[in-house]
């Protein structure tokens, strides 16, 4: 969890760093609080200067504005460190729901991630406080006489060292008192709705001991986390309280060895108004919000990694960890990674409907797609090509009938981490705040080596923005960048993941012709299954074999068979005979001229779910995109079903 914690901070060293430089006005304004006192009675106010005193108190106030400005500014470098900790846990929480079919996902996205987000705010906040507080506090004591800082320090120093040995135990049985907490709710979430049928049954006595005992157990980690919890008061008598009492003691002798009256009313005032708000922030704030955190972070995002040392499973002869791709020292950079287990695609007798009394939007369709074939697929929009990649992607369940995804021999073994079976890319590109590197390698289990991210990215088309921001480390703003750039990044993204079947729904809509052109046959060199829904009919031409979907029936082909077998397909292609085009045909409308041949944004459309992988899916990713909706045959613009092939 540290070493997660040191990775998350020194990939946002620009961000500490303004924080840093913003939390040093706070220091400047610390010193200045006892310095500018000290110096008012001193020069001022006891050697009958009454203008000087006013002087450096105007100063102090001065010093305070400036520090508040400071402290505005802190709170949004708070905010650019914090938001992508959440985001972080966010995809984790959603990928492991996803996957794991876990019933806890929804409490843990809606409540736990965002006490994770603000307790980290807050715990930022108090620890920067208390740090640069106690540096300026402690220069004023030295500024104003080294014996202070002699009467103060120690103490100091002593109730910080005794609450941070607290810390470990204090989280140790937090967490303890969370888990007594979650079991005996579980354990009344069961008896109270069955309070009859335990009654019924004489078990009351039964049941009385097992919640008591789970009570107990509450009670006992209750009693540990508060007897800990002294230990804090302790720390705070000690390092904030003290010093007070020794200064006060010690005046005497401390005015005997040349420190001024100002100068010990300015030691006073950095004790009461400084160092011990500030040590009360920090003992409360991490004491109590520090182990809730380091509590809900394991909770969120477990340390699952295997032993380095375990043996790898024999079924799985092959990973997708960077040294896959990494090449020796003097070899050419590596090129696009292979999908390297091709996968063919089945679709029997696939039926769906979006409801039991609606009309089928697919009815009988029956397709066999071919190990590393580019299909696109075509028609007018509302006829149900979103929702057939839904269904290619294992998002909707068909209503009768299967869509079987068949792994070439050399296939690694069902679920095995590193491989996932398919990939969809929807319209809307999802882009999440953080690196360029941690969007572009969101769907492989290990970094990405920047060498093998340098040529996807040049493959798809990415490079000039990943210059333009900076490099794969540089900090992305989803709000900053266009809707193509994001379709970028997000078909970047599911090029590295390796999946050997790859859908893109209208995924380049917001490219030009070129850049799409790019893409796809980025994708097609890369190896493996090409399913492009085209919003572009030179996107059809392109592909190997072409599905086209109109109404009832469906016609499946190449492009020479489609446009003598569919007049559909003639239609949006612009040839009217089998030669293939009219030459008084309008020059938007022959062959080869790219341009958008159908509306965007079919109305059946339906946004992929975030994760890695599905459950009883076999580790399918479905890339980007909120929840899924689905919507009713009422919203297609046309209710017509469709026949097999």
């Amino acid at each position: 969890m540290h070493r997660r914690g040191l990775r998350f901070l020194r990939a946002r060293r620009r961000v500490v760093g303004r924080l840093a430089a913003w939390s040093v006005l706070e220091t400047a304004q610390t010193f200045l609080t006892g310095y500018a006192l000290a110096r008012a009675l001193d020069a001022g106010f006891l050697a009958g200067r009454v203008d000087v005193g006013l002087g450096w108190l105007a100063t102090a106030a001065l010093a305070v504005v400036v520090g508040a400005y400071g402290t505005g500014r802190v709170y949004g470098a708070v905010a650019a460190l914090v938001e992508p900790l959440r985001d972080r846990l966010v995809r984790h929480v959603v990928e492991r729901g996803v996957r794991d079919a876990d019933r806890g996902a929804l409490s843990r996205l809606t409540q736990q991630v965002e006490i994770a987000r603000d307790t980290f705010a807050g715990l930022v906040m108090v620890s920067r406080s208390f740090v640069f507080t106690a540096a300026g506090a402690l220069i004023g004591l030295f500024s104003l006489a080294p014996p202070l800082l002699l009467v103060v320090a120690p103490p100091l120093a002593a109730g910080v060292a005794l609450f941070a040995l607290t810390l470990r135990p204090l989280t140790r049985r937090q967490e303890a008192f969370l888990v007594a907490d979650e079991e005996l709710a579980d354990r009344l979430g069961t008896v109270c709705p069955g309070l009859r049928d335990i009654t019924a049954a004489g078990a009351e006595d039964q049941v009385a001991a097992d919640v008591g005992a789970h009570i107990a157990a509450e009670q006992y980690a209750a009693r540990s986390l508060a007897r800990w919890g002294v230990l804090r008061v302790v720390a705070l008598a000690i390092g904030g309280q003290l010093p007070i009492v020794l200064l006060l003691a010690t005046a005497p002798w401390l005015l005997a060895h040349g420190v001024t009256p100002g100068a010990l009313v300015g030691a006073l005032a950095y004790v009461t108004q400084a160092l011990l708000p500030a040590l009360q922030n920090l003992i409360h704030g991490l004491g109590t919000s520090g182990s809730r955190l380091a509590v809900v972070l394991r909770r969120l995002a477990p340390d699952t990694p295997a032993p380095t040392n375990a043996p790898a499973p024999a079924a799985a002869p092959d990973t997708t960890s960077a040294q896959d791709t990494t090449s020796a020292p003097g070899t050419s950079p590596p090129g696009p990674p292979a999908a390297d287990t091709l996968s063919s695609l089945t679709l029997s007798s696939l039926t769906f409907a979006y409801g039991p009394a609606s009309e089928p939007v697919i009815d009988g369709l029956d397709l066999s797609v071919p190990h590393g074939t580019h299909l696109a697929i075509v028609g007018p929009s509302g006829i149900g090509k979103s929702t057939l990649t839904a269904l290619m992607a294992g998002l909707l369940t068909p209503t009768r009938g299967s869509v079987d995804v068949h792994p070439a021999p050399d296939s690694p073994a069902p679920g095995h981490p590193g491989r996932p079976i398919r990939v969809l890319i929807p319209q809307e590109a999802y882009v999440f705040t953080g690196t360029l590197a941690e969007n572009l390698g969101q769907l492989r289990p290990d970094p990405v080596p920047e060498r093998e991210l340098l040529a996807a990215a040049e493959a798809l088309g990415l490079g000039a923005l990943l210059d333009g921001l900076g490099g794969p480390t540089a900090e992305v703003d989803p709000g900053t960048l266009s809707s193509g750039e994001r379709q970028l990044v997000a078909l970047t993204r599911a090029y590295l993941a390796r999946a050997p079947l790859a859908l893109l729904d209208e995924a380049t809509c917001h490219l030009d012709p070129a850049a799409e052109e790019r893409v796809e046959r980025a994708f097609a060199r890369r190896g493996g299954t090409l399913v492009v829904v085209a919003h572009r009919i030179s996107s059809a031409l392109r592909a190997d074999r072409v599905l086209v979907m109109d109404g009832r029936r469906t016609t499946y082909g190449s492009h020479g068979d489609l446009l003598e077998l569919s007049p559909l397909y003639r239609d949006l292609v612009g040839a009217w005979s089998p030669a293939g085009g009219s030459p008084a045909a309008p020059a938007a409308h022959r062959p080869g001229t790219s341009h958008p041949a159908l509306p965007l944004r079919d109305p059946d459309g339906v946004d992929a779910v975030a994760g890695a992988g599905l459950p009883r899916d076999r580790r399918h990713v479905v890339a980007y995109g909120p929840v899924g909706q689905m919507k009713t045959s009422g919203d297609l613009r046309d209710g017509g079903t469709l026949g097999g092939q």
